[in-house]
């Protein structure tokens, strides 16, 4: 094994690629109020990072050294945008660049893409291998492959999907336990994870293995990784109003309790940061629609929470939303 991977603790947690969701604004906020142990950038296309469309996506790519290790997700069909896609972003100083194979997004999969993968093996394996040529030709070394995908398309595949994974050498493989057809309407079934663990082990492999779906926390990971023998902790949904969720001294000691006076006015505070990085990193180029997703769960489980959010909904701009918490604030 190369890389950064053997440096790091066991269970080791990362931050899940999630679009719109993961920008370098809420990385940022993430690296400095509880830091993951591996952060992952949304996903981006390879294909429009080679055409036109690079000059939107590149902002998808922003990270800063605080972030490290950091890995930039691609999706593509293509191998030949792949290849040219890998080269630009090994170029960026990324540590590692992960090939989505689970996401289910139409669009993505309409392209042959994503999800799609698990259907041809052969596709799969030039895209792979596409990575791995694009990172030869950045002349850049170091740089992880690693694959984020699914127990299978529409059926359990474990028994011939993983082994071909695990037999292209790459550094680590993410698997989020449900299949494509389940999306998450099903509760992740982490016994897959451990069946994962143990192809690998029979294999022979020092690829890392990540677990991925339905983690609440740190102590819901730290079980879930001692169940399964898994390296790897990826949480996903988890980290929506919650950047402290990868520190070890998390906001609030006991999830059932009320947010106390003090720890409303941090993740208020925090929720103003967090909009006023977006504004300033992402304000150009993204619609204050998609900062709006984090007020959902910022604005959460306190009295006065679902009149704030109403009001904090009607506004676009750090200024407006500002004020609109400093007269809560200030009345609460």
């Amino acid at each position: 094994m190369k890389k950064f991977w053997d440096k790091l603790p066991k269970p080791f947690f990362c931050l899940a690629p999630m679009a719109d969701v993961t920008d370098a604004a809420f990385r940022s906020i993430l690296a400095k109020y509880g830091k993951p142990d591996v952060t992952w950038t949304e996903f981006v296309s390879a294909d429009g990072l080679v055409s036109g469309g690079k000059d939107i996506l590149k902002y998808d790519l922003l990270y800063s050294e605080k972030e490290r290790p950091i890995i930039a997700q691609l999706f593509s069909s293509n191998p030949i945008k792949m290849r040219e896609a890998a080269k630009y972003v090994a170029s960026l100083g990324f540590d590692g660049i992960d090939i989505n194979m689970g996401c289910p997004d139409k669009s993505v999969e309409k392209g042959g893409a994503g999800a799609a993968m698990m259907k041809d093996m052969n596709k799969a394996r030039e895209i792979i291998q596409a990575v791995k040529d694009g990172i030869k030709d950045s002349k850049k070394k170091n740089v992880s492959v690693s694959v984020k995908t699914r127990i299978g398309y529409s059926k359990n595949q474990i028994n011939e999907w993983i082994p071909f994974l695990l037999s292209r050498d790459i550094d680590a493989l993410t698997i989020h336990a449900r299949t494509r057809k389940e999306m998450s309407l099903v509760p992740a079934r982490w016994e897959h994870v451990k069946e994962v663990v143990k192809i690998r082990n029979k294999i022979g492999v020092k690829t890392k293995i990540i677990g991925n779906g339905d983690v609440r926390d740190l102590k819901h990971g730290y079980e879930l990784a001692k169940e399964t023998g898994c390296d790897g902790i990826m949480i996903g949904r988890g980290v929506f109003g919650n950047p402290w969720i990868f520190s070890r001294r998390p906001l609030r000691s006991n999830d059932h309790l009320p947010l106390a006076g003090e720890e409303i006015r941090n993740k208020l505070k925090v929720m103003l940061e967090h909009t006023k990085l977006y504004e300033k990193i992402l304000g150009k180029v993204k619609n204050f629609a998609t900062m709006k997703k984090h007020y959902k769960a910022y604005v959460n489980g306190f009295d006065g929470a679902k009149e704030l959010r109403i009001k904090l909904m009607e506004n676009n701009s750090y200024k407006e939303v500002e004020k609109i918490v400093k007269e809560f604030l200030k009345n609460h």
